[in-house]
């Protein structure tokens, strides 16, 4: 019987793999971490929600889980507010409790049933669009 080592057993083969894999996950880095925002989310998204006593707090406490653009789009009475902000304290939103009742204010006075209907910001395309349609 003849044992021949075969070229797949080669030292080193498979040595340089780690190394590529190690390049290609640097340079994949380089590319998307320059495109991710900095901070944490309250702190890049504060400006979304109005100016108030209860701004930073419901910041905090809704952008842990998402963007305040949410949050804007909603036309709630205060009870569906209520409702709403007990819904997310008790999926762990962070809301200390001699808070809640000044949040559910917040909200409802920035976003209540009574404010008018939520327009959504246009890109940049769609203003370049309605430019041409305009001419």
């Amino acid at each position: 019987m003849s044992f021949e080592r075969s070229n797949s057993s080669r030292p080193g083969r498979f040595r340089k793999w780690p190394c590529g894999l190690f390049l290609l996950t640097i340079l994949a880095a380089v590319l998307v971490l320059p495109a991710l925002p900095e901070g944490p989310p309250h702190a890049r998204t504060i400006e979304e929600l109005p100016a108030g006593p209860m701004q930073v707090k419901a910041t905090a406490a809704c952008a842990e889980c998402h963007e305040p653009r949410i949050i804007v789009q909603q036309r709630l009475t205060k009870a569906a507010w209520t409702k709403e902000v007990d819904k997310m304290i008790k999926w762990g939103a962070l809301v200390e409790s001699a808070d809640h009742d000044a949040l559910v204010d917040y909200l409802s006075a920035n976003f209540g049933a009574d404010q008018p209907p939520y327009e959504a910001p246009r890109s940049a395309l769609a203003k370049v669009e309605s430019k041409k349609k305009a001419k």
